[in-house]
């Protein structure tokens, strides 16, 4: 299986085009996401974001944020572990919150999951987007599945 890890922030005039926005600048803007849980099969490959076809179906695990309070900052967090077995998918995020706290708490997560597994993890991988709020903004982060047909 290919992933992509991916990230956005952008201001709109709604919570909805705010969010659309930050999805946009993800490069995920444009396809139907399909959220999943967060499990990954062995041998899962990091790879670039790819250019998907406009309305595809895009499976994902994805961490959004949402501020209308100028001055917030937003953040948004995803982060994996992965073992030989399979891996683990994490989302975390929040509003005006320290980002090494959500860094700790995201690998925390992540490491949980796989010890509740007895798995040894052999990659830890993470991407956090923030974004301080000017006046209604959106932030996200995602783990995108490619779909095995076409990549």
């Amino acid at each position: 299986m290919k992933v992509s890890l991916t990230k956005g922030a952008s201001e709109g005039p709604n919570k909805l085009n705010a969010f659309d926005n930050a999805l946009l600048e993800a490069k995920i803007g444009n396809v139907n996401l399909i959220p999943v849980s967060s499990m990954l099969p062995p041998n899962t490959e990091v790879i670039p974001m790819p250019n998907f076809e406009p309305g595809e179906m895009t499976n994902c695990v994805l961490s959004h944020q949402y501020s209308d309070n100028p001055g917030d900052e937003i953040s948004a967090v995803i982060a994996f572990c992965q073992a030989r077995e399979m891996g683990c998918v994490i989302e975390t995020g929040g509003i005006n919150r320290d980002v090494k706290e959500l860094e700790e708490e995201a690998r925390f997560m992540a490491e949980y999951m796989m010890e509740k597994r007895e798995l040894e993890i052999i990659d830890y991988k993470e991407v956090i987007q923030t974004h301080e709020v000017i006046d209604k903004a959106s932030v996200v982060a995602a783990l995108v599945y490619h779909n095995p047909k076409r990549h």
